[in-house]
Formats: C-alpha cells, sequence, structure tokens
C-alpha cells in the first residue's frame, strides 16, 4: 500500500498520465481531464496553500456540493501534508462554526457566497480561520480569495521553491491525519472522526483485491464527498485508475446516467428507491397489456434472482422466457440508466431486499455495502459471484468482524478511525485496547461469514409487554411497498403496540394525484385525502402481514409536510434524526395511544 493519499495520487499520474481522470459539467457540455492534467492542477493548488502557511496535519476544511473543484481542493490539502475537514454544504452557520472552530482549521475552501456568508457570520468565534478559498463566490482580495488567486500564489511558490510540494508528500506517514469527518448528529452533537492516511490506502487497496472494478470502467459520482462513503469511492478511484464522471446535482442524476453512460454508481438506498418506486408507479398507472406484460416479465426475472440467491441454476423454461423478458422489459429500464451499468453499490443505509431483487431481476445487480465514517465506510460488501439477498456481504481482506452476545457488531482493520477528535472519553466508549470497533449496529454473521444488519442497537422498540421490535427493518419495507412513501419513522418503545409517522414523495404524490383524478391542489391538501390515507394504509397492511403480532402498525399518521434537513429532523446525508422527530411530533404520537388498553 502507498504510505499516504497524495502518494496515491501522483503514483497514479505517473503510471497512467495520458489517460482520463475526470469528466465534469461546462456550459459548454461534459469536460474531460487527464492524471497528467490533475496532478499538475493539484500541484499548484497544493503549493498555494504552503504560501500561505499550512504545515503538517493542520486542518483545511471544505464546504461544497460535489463538483470537480472540491476533489482538487481535497487532493491539493493532502499534498501540502495537511488534513481534510468535510463540512455539508446544508449545514447551518452555527454547526459550521462549531466544525471549524473544533477542528482547528485554518484555511476553508467554500463553494459560493451563500457558504462565504455562513463564515463571515462565524468569523468572530473561528480564530484560527487565516483565509477562505471560494470557488464561485466572490473574492475580497484579502480575507476571501477566489481559486485563481490560490493558484496564482501556488506558481510563484513553486517557482521559488520548486521541490515544496514534492517534499511535503514525502514526509506523510500511513498514521497522520488525512480526514477529518464529523458525524451526521442523529444523536447529538456532530463529533470529527480521525481517519489517517492507512485509512483510505487500506480501502483502496482491498477493493482492488476485489477485482470488481477495472481501469476500463466508468463511474459516476454525485454522492457528497463531504461523507466517507464518497471519500472511500475517491480512494478506490486513485487505485484502480478508471475515470469519474462527476456531478453533484440530485436532480441531473436520471439525465446524465442517460448521457455519461458509466457503468457503476453508488448511492444511498433512498436513491435506489426513488428509480424503483418511479418506474412502477408509472407502469401501474399505464395498466393494460404494457402493465400486463412488466408485471409478466418481472416474475420471470424474480425467478431467476432467486435461484442465484439460492446459489443454483434457474431451470431451461424460466431461462428461455427471462431471454424474452430482457429483450422486451428490463432492456428498456437499463436504457434509462444509460444501458451500460454493471452493478449498483448501495451503502450508507439498509437497502429493502424487495428493491434490491428488483433491480437484480432487471439485470442491475446492486451489490450492498456496509460500514460506518468510524471505519472509513468500507467493512463489507456482496461479491457479483455471490449475491446475497438481505445481506451486505463477508468483510473485505484484512478486516475482522464478530458480534457480541445482544449482537452488536465489532469491527477490526485498518480502516477503523485514530478516534473522536478532543474526545478521549467518546473514543474510549467505542474503541478498545486491542483495536475493535463498537458499531452500535445490530446483527448476525451466517455459516459463510457474510454479515446481515438488523438495525441500530439505539434504535430498538422495547414494548410495554416486553417484545422487542427492530424499527429500520419495518421502515424499508414500507418504502418498498409504497411507491409514494418518503420518510417513514416507526415509534413505540415503552408503548402497548407500533405506530407510524409517515412522509411522501411530493413529486410522486402529484403524480399519483393526477392519475386517479383528485382535485389539484398541493402537498398538504393531497395529504388530507381521504384516498391518500386509504392508499397508505393498504401499504401499510402489505407490510403488515409479514410481521409478527406484536411489531405490526396499528395507527399511523401522515404528516402535512416533509422531513428537513432544514427543520433538524434529518442528518445532511438524509438520516432521519429519530429523537428529534418523536420530540417534535409528541402530541401527535400520544394521540394514537388515547383509550388504547392491550395491543
Amino acid at each position: 500500500m502507498a504510505a499516504s493519499v497524495a502518494r496515491m495520487l501522483y503514483d497514479r499520474v505517473a503510471a497512467t498520465p495520458g489517460s482520463e481522470a475526470y469528466r465534469f459539467p461546462t456550459p459548454g457540455g461534459w469536460e474531460s481531464v487527464t492524471w497528467a492534467q490533475v496532478g499538475e492542477t493539484v500541484r499548484t493548488l497544493a503549493a498555494g496553500l504552503l504560501a500561505l502557511g499550512i504545515q503538517h496535519e493542520d486542518r483545511v476544511a471544505i464546504a461544497s456540493g460535489t463538483r470537480i473543484e472540491w476533489l482538487y481542493a481535497d487532493l491539493a490539502i493532502t499534498s501540502a501534508g495537511a488534513a481534510t475537514t468535510t463540512v455539508y454544504p446544508t449545514t447551518g452557520g452555527e454547526d459550521v462554526g462549531h466544525i471549524l472552530r473544533d477542528s482547528g482549521s485554518r484555511i476553508a475552501f467554500a463553494e459560493d457566497d451563500a457558504q462565504v456568508t455562513k463564515l463571515r457570520a462565524q468569523r468572530e468565534h473561528l480564530p484560527d480561520l487565516v483565509r477562505v478559498v471560494t470557488f464561485d463566490g466572490h473574492a475580497d482580495g484579502e480575507w476571501v480569495l477566489g481559486l485563481d488567486d490560490l493558484q496564482a500564489l501556488g506558481a510563484r511558490h513553486l517557482a521559488d521553491h520548486p521541490t515544496a510540494v514534492d517534499d511535503a508528500v514525502a514526509a506523510i506517514g500511513p498514521e497522520d491525519l488525512a480526514t477529518l469527518i464529523y458525524t451526521s448528529g442523529t444523536t447529538g452533537r456532530p463529533k470529527g472522526v480521525e481517519l489517517p492516511h492507512r485509512c483510505w490506502t487500506y480501502i483502496g487497496s482491498g477493493a482492488d483485491e476485489l477485482h470488481i472494478m477495472s481501469r476500463d470502467d466508468l463511474q459516476y459520482l454525485w454522492l457528497p464527498m463531504s461523507h466517507s462513503f464518497g471519500k472511500m469511492l475517491q480512494a478506490v478511484q486513485l487505485q484502480i485508475g478508471f475515470p469519474t464522471a462527476v456531478d453533484g446535482r440530485i436532480d441531473k442524476i436520471v439525465e446524465n446516467l442517460a448521457e455519461v453512460r458509466p457503468t457503476f454508481m453508488a448511492g444511498p438506498p433512498r436513491i435506489f428507491e426513488k428509480v424503483h418506486a418511479k418506474i412502477v408507479q408509472t407502469v401501474e398507472e399505464e395498466g393494460g397489456v404494457k402493465g400486463a406484460l412488466f408485471t409478466w416479465a418481472f416474475g420471470v426475472g424474480n425467478k431467476v434472482a432467486q435461484a442465484r440467491f439460492e446459489g443454483r441454476r434457474p431451470g431451461r423454461a424460466v431461462l428461455a422466457q427471462h431471454v424474452v423478458a430482457d429483450k422486451l422489459v428490463m432492456s428498456k429500464i437499463r436504457a434509462r440508466l444509460g444501458g451500460r451499468i454493471r452493478y449498483l453499490i448501495s451503502g450508507s443505509a439498509a437497502l429493502s431486499p424487495d428493491v434490491a431483487a428488483w433491480f437484480y431481476a432487471a439485470g442491475i445487480p446492486v451489490l450492498e455495502g456496509y460500514g460506518l465514517t468510524e471505519s472509513s465506510a468500507g467493512a463489507c460488501i456482496v461479491r457479483p459471484d455471490d449475491p446475497v439477498s438481505g445481506g451486505v456481504g463477508p468483510p473485505i481482506s484484512g478486516t475482522e468482524v464478530r458480534t457480541a452476545s445482544d449482537g452488536e457488531i465489532f469491527l477490526r482493520g485498518p480502516s477503523v478511525m485514530r478516534g473522536y477528535h478532543h474526545l478521549p472519553e467518546e473514543t474510549a466508549e467505542v474503541l478498545t485496547a486491542d483495536g475493535w470497533l463498537a458499531t452500535g449496529d445490530v446483527g448476525e454473521l451466517d455459516e459463510r461469514g457474510r454479515l446481515r444488519i438488523t438495525d441500530r442497537k439505539k434504535d430498538l422498540i422495547k414494548t410495554s409487554g416486553g417484545k422487542y421490535i427492530a424499527p429500520q427493518s419495518i421502515e424499508v419495507s414500507f418504502k418498498a411497498v409504497c411507491p409514494l412513501a418518503s420518510q417513514i419513522v416507526v415509534h413505540g418503545d415503552g408503548r402497548n403496540y407500533a405506530t407510524a409517522l409517515i412522509t411522501l414523495d411530493p413529486e410522486a404524490l402529484a403524480q399519483w394525484a393526477t392519475a386517479r383524478g383528485l382535485a389539484a391542489g398541493d402537498y398538504r391538501t393531497l395529504t388530507a385525502d381521504p384516498a391518500v390515507h386509504d392508499y397508505v394504509q393498504d401499504c401499510l397492511e402489505a407490510v403488515n402481514d409479514r410481521l409478527n403480532r406484536w411489531e405490526t402498525i396499528k395507527d399511523f399518521r401522515v404528516l402535512d409536510h416533509d422531513l428537513s434537513v432544514e427543520a433538524g429532523e434529518l442528518t445532511p446525508s438524509m438520516k432521519v434524526k429519530r429523537k428529534v422527530v418523536e420530540t417534535t411530533y409528541r402530541p401527535l404520537l400520544d394521540s394514537m395511544y388515547e383509550g388504547a388498553v392491550s395491543a
């Protein structure tokens, strides 16, 4: 393995200088850059940081959405021997202040004026922050510089100190800090996770050993690079050398997939749920011969998928039918995603087995993986030649997995964090002296060493009758069954039965309402319509049919608005802050238990 991420970059530049590294959208269309061009740009920006006084392991923040400049800035930071502090662009001003203050960040890259404004508002509370470098915002030539200003500064520094960047890269060791990522904050204020260089170099090397990807692949990258999932993919690319198309605009994903035609893409389950729901909903509304053909084709596809999940070869008759089904239906779905996808990678939360099976039936395997920010996002992943329904596969080489008596999952390996920044007591709570990380997740290992996640340990519900309910499993199942679903929060801790708060996807709801001739209205009006309530109830009943009696959802409420990051109900990575939601909507939850005497 390379000694550092910076070494990975320059080894890649030396190995394949003329190969495509990145492509990115511009007003004139997609443009590409080679590894040699990336190396030159990064070297100059890194020299600019050195000229501003950045030293070994200093923290430099990036507050921006995913774009080519984010990658340039991050690689420049690591090439200067510094460490990147990642900041979600949706993070509120006070939390931005906390992250930069706690990390001691000395320079911050800011995407635009909106991000610069947050920093200006917190400036008096950020004594360590000496400069801001903006991608698109207005520079003032003093505290706020433009990216061009930093490059010019770097060019002058290299003219006077030609080996400055090379010297900085040579000084980086595997245990030196590479990245400081602050946790989502589902249970409190974000904590800084210290990830040294060996985390990322190990992830890159481990992915290479799997032989899942090659230099011939093309990745489509939209994931937030402020999240460990995105950073993990960056390390894998540096190791293997495939090109990456970069565009963080979520509303452009489908359009870009058709144009870029990548061979793989990674994302959280919500993206795959939305694609699945959109296609299924549209076909259901069209009905007729087309709907019947779709249902038949996926019936055949599911038989093939199930056989392969069970490790057996489908029968000849089914395989013959599958050829026809694939030509008439599945190939058209793949074409909507560019037509070249070999597989999708799902991570950061649990994916419904039903949704995974649907994609598999469509000829687009979803490789579900598992990891935490504290393990650099990588620990386990399903192998293409060993598909498993509802599991996250075995650990990657060099990672150990075990479960405690209560089912909690523990991880050990080179990807595990150094600790929480400035929080030794919190570090000791999750990291044992011999290197085991307590994940807080509950799961089980099968006889072949493949991991299956059950739920978050802290999220498990214990009813007043002493029965345990895993809410995540129910929530994932509901999203797979209900095409209108956006979020669902199962509640019932200390209660005598389970209930749920549900929000709907505005776009899907509007399409559903139009197809059924409901009176036009906004989200609030539509969610109050009895027809919507009845449809959601039917979906819940379909989920309840699969559950034990004590797990079933006895009552629910559809909120008249979706949950949001701005309201503090979701983390920037779109995970539900369960405790916040339960506190905010306590009266509504209580109303579902009034007069209840038994389950």
